[in-house]
């Protein structure tokens, strides 16, 4: 049986309600091992890895020693190694980038294993209670669970603010081939899921407020100004960025934030955003909808949040309304304090 594909993007509602997967296999998935794999991993990004027990998971952000952001990861601890799930177009720079800051005497490896593994999201309340948990996991808590005659890492979380799983695969020979991927994507259809493509999760994450690199996610700009607060440890010891970021924080030094963008008709990427003349904003992402269409751009905290109007010039010269909005995503974060 043929899995099928979704004719058309679905709305966020029935996404929600629905039965959908995106293979996510492009994306990249480092392996880091060693015993001192935790405090490693702890030092490089934001979160607190080293308070993780195996069948946990985090969020976490890989930061420049200015706190400028390099990528939004997802971490799942194991008894012996932990997984790191990376943006595709991270993937080779955070490679290099781990590999630059293990010292002689660190016992600390690091593997590129995304062509060796499958990974697939399960968007959807229709997949069930596919990890059987009950009703009280904690989001990237994760277990193996046999599934289409493999054994399958199923975590609770989508990527997204919505419900559902991601799936990862490695045979037991650490290599998923393509005929394990086919196997697994051939078993979600045989479930009565609907395959996502690349446009549908491109329109999904604006949609939901994920940043990806290349467009939210730049040395321009720090997680606090993109309000990854769910990433970011407050109470953990020192990491690559950390000073900046505590500094930002206690002195409210925060200059602008990421935030939802609704307007009539859609407008390129680093389209400025303004109020009574003065530019306050750019817009990073933005998609066509049905009849208007929807973005994310940062805005400076001064101009306001959420709610205010701004303005936008098309490349023809039309001035267009914008209204500032949240997304799921970024209401999933809490400030401290």
């Amino acid at each position: 049986m043929e899995y099928t594909n979704a004719t058309m993007t679905p709305s966020i509602t029935e996404l929600t309600q629905g039965q959908f997967f995106y293979d996510s296999s492009h994306w990249g998935r480092l392996h880091i091992s060693g015993g001192d794999r935790l405090r490693f991993l702890h030092n490089q990004t934001s979160n607190n890895i080293q308070a993780l027990k195996p069948g946990q998971g985090c969020e976490t952000v890989f930061l420049t020693s200015t706190a400028r952001t390099l990528d939004l990861a997802t971490a799942w601890i194991h008894e012996d190694h932990i997984d790191l799930l990376v943006s595709p177009q991270r993937r080779e720079l955070l490679l290099n980038w781990l590999d630059k800051y293990i010292f002689f005497g660190d016992a600390v490896q690091v593997a590129d294993v995304t062509d060796q593994t499958t990974t697939v999201r399960l968007l959807g309340n229709g997949w069930g209670e596919l990890g059987h948990w009950g009703s009280t996991p904690e989001n990237h808590d994760h277990q193996s669970l046999e599934i289409a005659g493999m054994s399958v890492q199923v975590a609770r979380g989508t990527g997204l603010a919505l419900t559902g799983y991601t799936l990862t695969h490695a045979s037991t020979t650490q290599i998923a081939t393509t005929g394990d991927r086919l196997s697994l994507i051939q078993w979600l259809g045989e479930q009565g899921g609907q395959a996502l493509g690349d446009e549908d999760w491109e329109r999904v994450r604006i949609l939901q407020g994920r940043p990806m690199p290349d467009a939210e996610l730049t040395e321009e700009y720090n997680p606090l100004e993109t309000r990854l607060w769910q990433a970011i440890s407050f109470d953990k010891g020192c990491y690559i960025g950390q000073e900046t970021i505590a500094r930002l924080n206690t002195y409210q030094g925060v200059k602008q934030e990421l935030w939802g963008l609704e307007l009539p008709t859609p407008l390129p990427p680093g389209t400025p955003l303004t109020l009574e003349g003065t530019t306050v904003g750019r817009i990073t992402s933005c998609i066509p909808l049905t009849e208007t269409a929807f973005g994310l751009g940062y805005v400076r905290k001064k101009a306001g949040g959420l709610g205010l109007i701004l303005e936008a010039t098309t490349p023809e010269g039309v001035n267009l309304r914008v209204k500032v909005v949240d997304v799921p995503f970024l209401e999933q974060g809490v400030m401290p304090g």
